[in-house]
Parts: structure tokens; sequence; C-alpha cells
């Protein structure tokens, strides 16, 4: 490991407890985007610009090139996610009801190791670096309009890295694979609305708690009969909304859920079924329903050559153990940078028997470091290389 980052190892693991007091929904990080400005405030600002977006962040570092070739770029996503923190941390969220259950706080102190690694005029490389604090990846969606900003347009990364936590490995292993890594994903709303009624007269009413039930019976069909075999695809309806009191029939219904497709074509496919199934709910409930399709994510694709490039990089590592992992149903909007810039994502290992999104996530800090490690000598060795 780069013994310069590991001396600071305390520094990178304080930074992260803090952040991880204030975890705050998408395009709400107010308190998030002023802790990592006030720490990028204290580095060296010789050669660093700094601009914001909404509550995102963008950090320039110029190279020390005569004339730069390309800008290298590295993603950090902000925000928390609602759910209530039962870990047993000191530092837990005190932020009720919200909890950096997806690593957030990790991958963001990991973006801030890098700057302050290249700050320092002993470390410069003479390519440009661009890190970029990205708010809402877990919803509404930061990239895409992060992507089409002007404050990124002139600072565009020529290639660009990211990374996510993976408590299902030790500390100390990096996966990735060439291709796709995460799934397209897309959320899924469906409003019912039929006619309520007393429980007694049935007869009378059109309810939405069978018209509910009848259609996610009908949603778990189109995987299993619409979709090819060797593909792969997941429809989950993750939460039922119906009805207000045990003897009135129901008046509406919500269904909540997530679609998550390997190919583009499948998603296309799924959510064409979903509307011809919820259009036969109508006709046969006499009901009128609304689809709505939330936050659209693209797959992660990595570039295939870059990709290959880092693992076999990675392989000349003594502290770093290299897996070739298989491609998940995860999503991640990281997958619309890499439709625009070159580039990967891999995921680091964080050693933690509860897995992402739960409430006693607890990942291993030592993982910051390697991180910061990792990227640090990749960035400077791959600076070095021909464009």
């Amino acid at each position: 490991m780069n013994q310069w980052v590991k001396d600071r190892e305390k520094i990178w693991i304080g930074i992260r407890r803090d952040l991880h007091q204030i975890p705050e929904p998408g395009f709400e990080e107010f308190k998030t985007q002023r802790y990592l400005l006030n720490v990028l405030a204290g580095l060296p600002q010789e050669r660093m610009e700094i601009r914001t977006w909404r509550t995102g962040i963008l950090v320039k570092i110029t190279g020390t090139g005569a004339e730069p070739r390309r800008k290298f770029g590295y993603r950090a996503d902000m925000d928390g996610l609602p759910i209530e923190e039962e870990t047993g941390y000191e530092f837990r969220s005190t932020h009720k009801g919200y909890m950096h259950a997806c690593g957030h706080d990790l991958h963001m102190t990991i973006g801030l190791g890098i700057v302050t690694y290249f700050a320092q005029s002993e470390h410069s490389i003479s390519d440009d670096l661009i890190v970029i604090f990205q708010p809402a990846e877990e919803g509404p969606g930061g990239a895409l309009p992060m992507l089409e900003s002007a404050e990124l347009a002139d600072w565009m990364p020529d290639q660009i890295v990211a990374l996510h936590v993976a408590p299902e490995y030790p500390v100390g292993t990096i996966a990735t694979r060439p291709g796709i890594l995460f799934a397209n994903t897309s959320e899924l709303f469906i409003d019912l609305v039929g006619t309520g009624g007393h429980a007694a007269y049935p007869h009378k009413a059109n309810d939405m708690v069978v018209a509910a039930c009848q259609l996610v019976g009908q949603l778990q069909t189109v995987v299993a009969r619409n979709i090819d075999p060797l593909d792969s695809a997941v429809i989950t309806v993750g939460k039922i909304d119906g009805g207000t009191k045990q003897n009135i029939i129901a008046e509406r219904a919500r269904l909540e859920g997530t679609i998550r497709t390997l190919s583009a074509e499948s998603m296309t496919k799924i959510k064409s079924r979903i509307e011809n199934l919820v259009s036969g709910i109508e006709t046969g409930f006499e009901c009128r329903a609304e689809i709505d399709y939330g936050a659209n994510y693209r797959q992660v694709y990595n570039e295939a050559e870059l990709t290959r490039e880092f693992m076999g990089w990675l392989e000349q590592r003594e502290d770093v153990t290299l897996f070739e992992c298989t491609e998940a149903m995860t999503g991640e909007d990281f997958g619309y940078f890499l439709a625009e810039i070159p580039g990967f994502m891999f995921w680091l290992g964080v050693d933690t028997p509860y897995g992402l999104h739960h409430a006693k996530l607890e990942p291993k800090e030592e993982a910051i470091s390697l991180a910061v490690s990792t990227v640090a000598d990749y960035l400077t060795w791959k600076s070095g290389q021909p464009v």
C-alpha cells in the first residue's frame, strides 16, 4: 500500500465517521456539501479549482505537464437512504430515518483522499484530474443531469473510474469484469382507482385490493414467459398500499416495485408487457390505472480494453486480490457516465455480514486507505502511459 496514504488512515476514518452521521436525501445533501467544501478548502489550492452544481461538487486538479493530454475522472456519490440505522456505531446517523446504508460515506471519503493526494505537489501527474461528488444516486438520479450541466461541460473527463463497496468480499479484494457489471433498472409505480363501498355490498363496488392482487400475480409471469431464459430480468413488487379499514372495500391501491434487466431490449419488452397487463386489469375490473416508471438507470457497462488493462495492472499488486466477478442485478446511475465516457466501475471488498441497504451495514474501514492507494497509484501509472 502507498505509505503516504497509509500514514493518514486515521484521518480518512475520521472523515468517514463524520459523513456517516449526516446522511441526506438526493438533492438535499446540504450539510454533506458544506462538510466536503470545508475539507477541500483546507487543502493546497495552487492547482485546484472547485465548482458546485446543485448539491454536488466538481474538483479539478490541473496537471503539471506543459500541455495536459487528457482529463482523468473519479466519481463518488453522496446521498443516504431512508433507513433507520441499527448499527452498533457510536457515530450513528444524527438524521432520524436516514442512514448511509450503501457505502456512500466511504465513497466520498475515498474521493477526498484522492483529491488530497494529488493536491500535494510531490504527487502531481502531468494530466488533469476531475473528481466528481455526485448527488442523488439513490434517486431521483443525479448522474444524467450532472452530465448535461454547464459546470461539467468543459471539464468532461476523457476516462472515468468509480467504485462501489461490496459487503460480500474481504478487505483487499477488488472485483470487476469487462462489459456489463450492473443491470438496467427502472422504478415501477402503478396506481389503481376503482369504486369503494361497504364490505357487505361488494357487488356495488370495484375492489382495488383484489385488482392489485391479480396484477401482482400476472406481473410474475412476465419474466417467466416473455423473457429469453438465457437472459436475466427481475420484477419485484416491494410494497402494496390499499384500503382504509377492514370493512371498507378499497377504492384505491398502489403497487411499488422495481424492474431489472441485463439488456436494454428486455427492459423495453417488460415495460410493454406490463402496460398490456395493466390495460387488461382496467378492462376486467372496470377501473382506471396509471403507470409511472420513476427513475430509470442505464446499465453499468465497463469499457473492455480499459477494464482488462486495469485488471492486468492490479495483478501486479501484492496488497490486492483481484476477482473477475459475474454481473449483478443491482443498479447504479454511474452507467450514464459510462455511456458518454470510456471507463469502468469496480467492487471494493468491505467484509460485513449485512448487505447493501441494510440497517446494520458496518463496512470495514481499512478498505478506505486501500482504495485511495489503489486509485491514486493507478492514475499515476495511467498518466505515464501513451494516449
